[in-house]
């Protein structure tokens, strides 16, 4: 099986900007591109695939029709794992929560999501919400959304480009305004919203809020301390590659190499397919079928048993496979 290239949906949600189209190359009639999904097989939107002999199929087809291409790691998932996106706050998010397995499947049919943020690039003095300042009480949780001082309880947090943040499902949290992210979650479009900074939608009401809900769901307290990169030693294959551990869970490895000029090379076997999201620069992924260019605002879903291959550019590139737990 070979790599092909995926075509992502867009999102035009009130909060979304146009960087995704002017600086990542994404196509879209739509005036707002919030998100684009560049790994999904999720119903509220999937990717199709670009190019090769599959070209014009839903990546959903290809798999039903291709299995293998999954890996067997994928094999403990009732649905595909992960949902991959870019996302570009031209505004804030809501403040919001995400419940977890358990309490998701059994209210809303899917997967809860836990996610992971890889700050691509932010404005200068941006920040983001992640978890309280201090444990407060469900009490305390209800009174501050009811009273509109939720925000004086939060944890704000300054961002700069290369940071990274672990989500955990029942974690509070926002994307700030001026912040562009790539996002690796479990495969779930659920939210539940606490805080809208007071918008409407496109019928002119108030969004709706899930109080209920997520007061049955969040963490009262400070979120963990996030976590530290840590170097991969990939046994000289990739001399002149900077590869860091970004993240690494029961749902998804994701790891983030920075090519300068310089070769990374890789083997997806039949553990589990690759998805590499180039989010800098320009590269020529090859493998044993041939070469594609892949250039900022791409991404390649390599099937796995595809064998070994090679990233060659100037880039920083994003990857995400499924471990064995």
């Amino acid at each position: 099986m070979k790599p092909f290239k995926l075509i992502p949906p867009i999102k035009d949600y009130i909060w979304g900007g146009t960087k995704l189209r002017d600086e990542f190359g994404k196509e879209s009639g739509l005036e707002r591109l919030a998100e684009s999904w560049e790994l999904s097989c999720h119903k509220d939107g999937t990717s199709i695939i670009a190019d090769g002999e599959y070209a014009g199929k839903a990546l959903t087809e290809y798999l039903a029709e291709n299995p293998d291409a999954l890996g067997t790691n994928c094999e403990r998932f009732e649905f595909f794992p992960v949902l991959i996106k870019l996302i570009d706050a031209c505004d804030n998010l809501s403040v919001q929560v995400h419940p977890d397995n358990e309490y998701a499947q059994r209210v809303e049919g899917e997967y809860g999501k836990t996610e992971m943020w890889y700050i691509v690039d932010c404005d200068e003095g941006a920040s983001l919400i992640y978890g309280f300042k201090e444990e407060i009480s469900k009490e305390d949780f209800r009174r501050a959304i009811e009273e509109n001082t939720l925000l004086d309880k939060v944890n704000a947090v300054p961002v700069k480009k290369g940071d990274v943040f672990f989500i955990n499902s029942g974690t509070l949290h926002a994307i700030g305004k001026g912040i562009l992210i790539a996002e690796i979650q479990q495969n779930s479009n659920t939210t539940y919203r606490v805080y809208d900074y007071g918008r409407v939608g496109a019928d002119g009401k108030p969004r709706e809020l899930h109080v209920e809900k997520a007061l049955e769901v969040t963490e009262l307290k400070p979120a963990p301390e996030q976590r530290r990169f840590i170097p991969l030693e990939l046994e000289g294959r990739c001399a002149g590659t900077v590869v860091k551990l970004l993240a690494d869970c029961d749902y998804f490895t994701v790891s983030k190499a920075e090519l300068n000029n310089s070769l990374y090379i890789a083997e997806a076997d039949e553990r589990s397919f690759i998805h590499v999201l180039a989010v800098e620069g320009s590269a020529v992924l090859s493998d044993g079928s041939g070469k594609m260019s892949v250039k900022k605002g791409e991404s390649v879903f390599i099937p796995a048993d595809s064998g070994k291959y090679t990233i060659k550019g100037n880039c920083s590139i994003i990857i995400t496979e499924i471990n064995n737990i």
